[in-house]
């Protein structure tokens, strides 16, 4: 029994139905690895992934990567390529009775030496007991896996399910892969190539720009650009007016990975140092509505929690995870509120960049003196010789201590009482500055006694 590309999930379709009817993505799909788009250092040529594809020795793994980056168009391409029985599964609508029948199917292919490919998609969505299913049919090779999911594996896939399968981090799309792709898509006949299509280049980068790396996206805003296109003497003719209310976005212009781009995140940054929370909204709203991936936002944001609030408020650091998390969990435009909210509370947060400063002063050392060695009282020796050696001598296991202190040398001898934390009075710093200068005062008393 040799199903080929199958579904278990696909209606019939209607006599009626024209393949025009598809949506464009559909009608694009690539059906070779030299049509794919995007993630070169998978598929392109030599890499590891691709070899496997060409040479038919794929084993069980697991496409990870947002939504239109090519992670069922991956499967597909096996399913042709490949020489085993391929059938497609859609989580969203299966359950233990699907999954069932599907392992039947390909115990009686292995009896038949055929290998049967199974492709999951959105496997995430699958709960423990049916994603356990799967685990004693990989594990004796009745089936080979590709499961696909827009949700870190490590923590949506059993570890047992996830041990038996190599995991391919699928990025999304370049500006400059998606604008091919929608050019492609104006010469291929299977698109528009046999339409009379009028639109600028700097157009097709205003669409991959809104896309934000989703093939699928950007495709599905051509086509609606397209058909909403002016027509003049049998020409569509795309205008900057139908592109801007097609995709609901005036800052179509904006370049992630340009001058502007740099401007606006320096503004960012810049407005909440300066505790203005107005203008660090206004400079947030600008780059999102422009396009930018609330990700990277979340990601500056964490960054300046511990550059330049610090030890000042502790807590900056938790809530700006805490909004990645939750850009992660719901996206766009959901998200919006919550990089709002730690936009104002990082403004707001006393500033202290003495983290920052400390690291710094430390690195320039660091560079320098890379081989400076280890004091011998507070090296690890878990053997005899180590101790022979007299590694761990002198050493002082701070809690035995009466006050938790003691005048021990951690730094190397050349670097002897070098300073780089140096805390401010600033919130909660104050009290790191406090209680460093009661630990100062006190080695300095115990260090005479010694």
């Amino acid at each position: 029994m040799n199903r080929k590309a199958t579904s278990l999930s696909e209606g019939q379709g209607s006599l009626f139905e024209s393949e025009r009817e598809e949506p464009l993505a559909s009608r694009l799909r690539p059906e070779s690895l030299d049509d794919f788009v995007g993630q070169r250092q998978l598929v392109g040529e030599g890499r590891p992934l691709r070899r496997l594809i060409e040479e038919d020795k794929i084993s069980s793994m697991i496409f990870w990567g947002p939504p239109g980056v090519g992670k069922t168009t991956l499967a597909h391409i096996i399913a042709k390529m490949s020489k085993a029985s391929f059938i497609d599964f859609s989580a969203v609508t299966s359950g233990i009775k699907e999954i069932k029948a599907v392992m039947e199917e390909a115990e009686e292919n292995r009896r038949y030496g055929t290998r049967t490919i199974l492709f999951v998609d959105e496997i995430h969505r699958f709960n423990k007991a049916q994603q356990d299913a799967f685990l004693p049919y990989v594990e004796k090779g009745s089936i080979v896996l590709i499961g696909a999911t827009t949700e870190n594996p490590s923590f949506e896939v059993n570890g047992a399910l996830l041990s038996r399968c190599k995991v391919f981090v699928l990025q999304p799309l370049s500006e400059d892969d998606i604008v091919s792709l929608l050019k492609r898509a104006i010469a291929d006949p299977r698109g528009f190539g046999n339409e009379k299509i009028e639109i600028a280049d700097d157009l097709f980068h205003a669409i991959a720009v809104f896309s934000n790396g989703d093939a699928r996206n950007a495709l599905s805003t051509l086509e609606m650009v397209i058909l909403n296109a002016d027509v003049e003497d049998g020409v569509s003719k795309v205008t900057p007016a139908t592109v801007e209310q097609c995709t609901s976005r005036r800052s179509l212009l904006y370049d992630k990975k340009g001058e502007e781009h740099y401007n606006l995140i320096s503004a960012l940054h810049k407005s909440m140092r300066n505790s203005d929370p107005d203008a660090a909204v206004y400079w947030l709203a600008r780059m999102l509505e422009g396009g930018e991936d609330p990700l990277y936002l979340a990601r500056r944001m964490v960054r300046f929690a511990a550059e330049d609030v610090g030890l000042a408020d502790p807590r900056a650091v938790e809530m700006a995870v805490a909004a990645y998390q939750a850009c992660h969990f719901i996206g766009m435009p959901e998200c919006t509120v919550h990089l709002s909210e730690l936009a104002i509370y990082l403004s707001l947060a006393p500033k202290s960049n003495a983290a920052y400063v400390a690291y710094e002063k430390a690195k320039a050392d660091a560079e320098k003196m890379l081989a400076e060695p280890v004091p011998l009282q507070i090296r690890n020796a878990p053997t005899k010789l180590m101790k022979d050696l007299d590694y761990g001598k002198g050493y002082v296991y701070a809690h035995d201590t009466e006050d938790k202190l003691s005048t021990m040398e951690c730094l190397p001898p050349s670097l002897k009482g070098r300073v780089y934390y140096k805390p401010t009075d600033q919130g909660l710093e104050a009290r790191c500055k406090e209680r460093l200068e009661k630990i100062k005062v006190w080695k300095k008393a115990h260090e005479k006694k010694d």
